[in-house]
């Protein structure tokens, strides 16, 4: 089964940004950065490329499915 891991939290870090700080540019609540930084919760395609967006990089080196046996 593939999971999909997130590079949120490292590119957040980065940029010493805050979860509240990203969850306000791209509109959404702080508990939904956790959950995504956890793998809690998958993004829709809009938020995944608002995210991307914020960061200056591509979506898919923000996420990717990676098999998990």
């Amino acid at each position: 089964m593939a999971i999909l891991k997130t590079r949120i939290k490292e590119n957040r870090e980065r940029t010493l940004m805050k979860q509240n700080e990203l969850a306000k540019l791209v509109g959404v609540r702080r508990e939904t950065i956790v959950h995504l930084e956890n793998g809690k919760y998958n993004p829709s395609l809009k938020l995944a490329m608002d995210i991307a967006k914020v960061f200056n990089t591509t979506v898919e080196s923000l996420f990717e499915f990676v098999d998990e046996t």
